[in-house]
């Protein structure tokens, strides 16, 4: 997202870059976008080859990886190109189409973050009931509000440049706005209200499969009691809704899954397990699925939340970054559409499966 608010009255000397500096910064750059081409493009053809993976909640994961892997070959490329040359050269109508694409893609990287974190909200939430609305349908209408929206906040700007082309050709293809109510708007609508609602959704999620846990504890406790396995074992599929799940495999909180996932035979299930055992797994497993749900966030706010902060700054006070921070931080969010391949996928057995598929496929070819 390569947003900057300044004025030509205000702008920093840019102290021209060696050919060392040059050579070093797109190699790195280079590196940053072959990998997350790769990785997306590995995760949409484990989503698209493994029928086993053809959920709905794989399905947002799968347009997450598209949008990452559009901001991969049409945003980075020409990012590296502006920054090597310290210049813009592409004519004024590619800077137009590439600042836009740019805008849009990123604020649709972070949207589907937040719907995703949506879907698993209310699947662990209310499982038996959502089961049923979890539906192709559902998400593919979750991927177009996602889509909408980031177009109606990165647009607006459109509608108040310049439409005549400026000649000589602009050498900076940076967005130039002095519209304050715009800056607030499109940081809150692309970032702040996102990070509100994922940090809120994350936190329940997390407090509500502790409190599931607790309750498979105690109604495996009492399941003990039971002589007749069977009788037990139905008892327990009436009296919680969390025996059975919907949970989709493909979750980094698939942790959390497992509280709902069914249950074996319970009489032999709990003479082969203390309490104290069974406690000590509970335990594991919500620390592992706290981790997993810190790495998620942790990636997320420390890639995109200094940005954020420069933007707003930026926007409200007229001050202006130099262009190599400016970059430096812009890149800094690119790097989530690397990070998001890896932390919701590499946690999931089914997609591991899937690349290591996908791998030998290529060392057959």
């Amino acid at each position: 997202m390569n947003i900057t608010n300044c004025t030509p009255e205000a702008s920093v000397a840019v102290r021209p870059k060696t050919i060392t500096e040059k050579m070093l910064i797109s190699m790195t750059l280079v590196i940053i976008t072959t990998l997350t081409t790769l990785l997306n493009s590995a995760v949409i053809m484990a989503i698209c080859t493994t029928k086993k993976l053809h959920q709905p909640a794989n399905y947002l994961i799968c347009s997450l990886a598209v949008t990452d892997l559009l901001v991969a070959v049409l945003v980075m490329p020409l990012s590296i190109m502006y920054i090597v040359m310290d210049s813009w050269r592409l004519g004024y109508f590619i800077c137009e189409v590439w600042l836009s694409v740019d805008m849009t893609c990123c604020t649709c990287s972070i949207l589907h973050l937040c719907v995703i974190a949506l879907d698993r909200y209310w699947a662990i939430t209310n499982a038996v009931e959502y089961a049923r609305k979890r539906t192709p349908r559902r998400a593919g209408l979750m991927i177009l509000t996602v889509w909408a929206i980031s177009v109606f906040i990165s647009m607006p700007p459109l509608f108040w440049r310049s439409h005549r082309r400026p000649s000589p050709p602009p050498s900076q293809c940076t967005i130039r706005h002095d519209h304050v109510i715009y800056t607030i708007y499109s940081t809150l609508g692309a970032f702040y209200i996102p990070l509100t609602l994922i940090l809120i959704l994350y936190y329940r999620i997390y407090h509500a499969a502790k409190s599931l846990y607790q309750k498979r504890g105690s109604s495996r406790h009492l399941s003990n009691r039971s002589t007749d396995s069977q009788t037990s074992f139905a008892s327990c599929k009436l009296t919680q809704t969390f025996c059975v799940s919907d949970f989709s495999t493909s979750d980094p909180t698939a942790e959390f899954g497992k509280i709902h996932s069914s249950i074996r035979i319970p009489a032999f299930d709990n003479d082969l397990e203390h309490p104290g055992e069974r406690q000590q797994i509970s335990s594991t497993r919500e620390r592992k699925a706290a981790r997993i749900l810190g790495l998620i966030l942790g990636a997320f706010i420390l890639s995109w939340l200094p940005f954020f902060i420069k933007e707003l700054i930026v926007g409200l006070s007229t001050y202006v970054v130099s262009s190599e921070v400016a970059d430096f931080l812009t890149w800094l969010g690119y790097v989530n559409s690397l990070i998001n391949p890896l932390l919701y996928t590499s946690f999931n057995e089914d997609f591991k499966l899937a690349f290591k598929k996908l791998i030998r496929c290529r060392e057959h070819t």
